[in-house]
């Protein structure tokens, strides 16, 4: 007796159909850029229901953001030059988990969580040859995340790039954070100033001082 294929190939199965010919034509028209926003937008939509506990929501959601990986890689099948499948995804993935996981995988032995991050880190900078702390930044993300991460992997790479203007604050909760940005914003629009704008004009400069940085060490 045949074997009942999975949910995954069923779905993989359906995405095939609607891309080839005699299909959806919509689906037919959409490119990796098209589809784009609706990967953004349906990622929000499991953020939010993963805030709000909605169980049969998130179900819904993340059937969603795998939906966009489907469709992504189905399109990628038809590149003229250089094609891969959803099967060509999952490999790559699952390769990077068992390398970045010697831990698990090998016989490295690790002291808690922490080592493991770092571990990560050290081995996804060795994988993707990177020397500086803004490559693999996604710079067109929005202004906060940007930030964040930025000061994270200086703070990974050891240096010494201190705020221009820092700021000391009594928060020591999230939420007493929360309320302190907050009103940071609240002011900015009182002052009729763009606070994401703000923020991303400041970052660029953080930017320019790594780059500076790194230029100097590289020439010690």
């Amino acid at each position: 007796m045949a074997q009942e294929p999975s949910q995954l190939e069923k779905l993989r199965e359906v995405m095939d159909r609607l891309r080839s010919p005699g299909g959806c034509p919509w689906d037919a028209e959409q490119t990796h850029e098209s589809l784009l926003k609706y990967l953004l937008e349906e990622s929000y939509e499991f953020i939010e229901a993963v805030e709000t506990n909605d169980r049969e929501a998130m179900r819904e959601e993340l059937g969603d953001v795998l939906l966009q990986v489907f469709f992504h890689a189905r399109m990628a099948e038809d590149h003229p030059t250089d094609p891969f499948t959803v099967e060509d995804v999952a490999q790559v993935v699952a390769d990077k988990l068992v390398r970045r996981h010697p831990h698990v995988f090998g016989d490295v032995k690790v002291s808690g969580s922490a080592e493991v991050l770092e571990n990560w880190e050290a081995q996804k900078a060795l994988e993707k040859g990177r020397t500086s702390a803004i490559d693999g930044v996604p710079l067109a993300q929005p202004a906060l995340p940007l930030a964040a991460k930025l000061m994270y992997r200086t703070e990974k790479f050891g240096y010494e790039l201190p705020i221009n203007q820092p700021v000391k604050i009594s928060a020591k909760t999230e939420e007493q954070l929360g309320e302190l940005l907050m009103g940071i914003i609240d002011q900015a629009i009182a002052l009729g100033l763009d606070p994401e704008a703000a923020l991303r004009g400041a970052t660029k400069g953080y930017i320019a001082r790594i780059t500076e940085y790194e230029a100097k060490k590289l020439g010690n």
